[in-house]
């Protein structure tokens, strides 16, 4: 069970980028509000209209270096749909899902990766210390609703003494919860909502 977790304990975030690096596309640097930074992005059709859309994360910044840690907030995910002029319009933004740098406990920042595929993407994190964690929200397009809906979080734990002894349960819905924009979703609060 461990080796499904090897890639996300070996890698840093396929996606991590800085909002100045080459790696990351000029058309999502307007989105990039003061003092934030672009944290992640990924391409793909997100809602099946054959165009290139992104989702991506922002990362708040201290103003200050005395200023408090933020940890309510600081990484907003966005949805750019691309429209028929080629530009790109914000359509969903979330604040909670993508947990803050210093939520991850003595392992430290928790964000792991952002993937996207054809109407579907997800988000994972993992942390802890002598217990570690895991866990991956996805979301999947609803044509009916157009939106994205939460599909599945998977969430698994270890302990460092014995990594070969893996815990891992799945949600999904109808039986753990209903209909769950991604503007909605809070991972603190999501079993039994949304309408079934």
């Amino acid at each position: 069970m461990l080796k499904n977790l090897l890639p996300i304990l070996l890698l840093p975030a396929l996606c991590l980028a800085n909002d100045e690096s080459p790696d990351v596309p000029a058309e999502l640097r307007e989105f990039v509000d003061a003092n934030s930074s672009l944290l992640a992005h990924a391409g793909a059709d997100l809602n099946g209209d054959g165009l290139s859309d992104y989702v991506f994360i922002l990362e708040r910044q201290r103003t200050n270096d005395t200023d408090p840690a933020i940890e309510s907030g600081q990484r907003p995910l966005k949805i750019a749909l691309r429209q028929a002029d080629n530009s790109l319009k914000i359509v969903k933004t979330n604040d909670r899902i993508v947990f803050c740098s210093t939520c991850g406990g003595v392992f430290g920042d928790p964000f792991a990766e952002l993937s996207a595929t054809s109407k579907s993407f997800s988000v994972s994190h993992y942390g802890g210390s002598n217990w570690r964690w895991t866990n991956n929200f996805q979301f999947n397009y609803s044509r009916r609703d157009n939106t994205w809906q939460l599909v599945r979080v998977e969430e698994s734990s270890f302990h460092t003494s014995d990594p070969e002894t893996v815990k891992t349960v799945s949600h999904k819905p109808p039986k753990d919860f209903g209909k769950i924009d991604i503007a909605d979703f809070d991972p603190e609060n999501y079993q039994g909502s949304g309408e079934k």
